[in-house]
């Protein structure tokens, strides 16, 4: 078998597939959770704690061309300050949070669905007989007995 034509069978793979959609999806998904936390979550929480953007909380290491202070993150990294930018790293952990706590819940049931097509609501319960010659306990389907070899009629 060729190069191409293995490439060509491993591409078009079911799985291969799923996984490029879920890939996609998953590349959305975190992009609208990563602005949900940039625009939605965090200017609140920084106006109540800190009056600024959580974005723009840092840290200044050494200050730049300009003496500081700064007044935002983005002013103290144009003046050429080495900054620890924690806001951001916040933005990003509850961004984290977020799409873990989404994957548990979409992970969870999907285990669910799963066991309920697993488990029928009636188990089936293969029939049995007895064998004539030492009793014990067969499928009704056996034409011999597995314990003492007899045949069954």
């Amino acid at each position: 078998m060729g190069f191409f034509s293995e490439f060509k069978e491993f591409a078009v793979k079911g799985n291969m597939v799923d996984l490029a959609v879920g890939i996609i999806i998953g590349a959305a998904f975190g992009a609208a959770v990563n602005s949900l936390v940039t625009d939605v979550i965090s200017p609140p929480i920084g106006l109540l704690f800190t009056g600024d953007s959580v974005q723009d909380l840092h840290y200044v290491l050494r200050e730049g061309r300009e003496a500081g202070p700064y007044g935002s993150l983005e002013e103290a990294r144009a003046a050429g300050a080495v900054v620890i930018a924690y806001g951001l790293f916040l933005n990003a952990v509850v961004s984290f949070l977020l799409v873990a706590i989404v994957l548990f819940f979409v992970v969870r049931t999907m285990n669910r669905l799963r066991r309920k097509e697993e488990s029928p609501s009636e188990p089936s319960i293969p029939e049995r007989k007895t064998c004539p010659h030492c009793l014990s306990s067969i499928p009704d389907k056996a034409t011999r007995c597995a314990q003492c070899t007899a045949e069954l009629g």
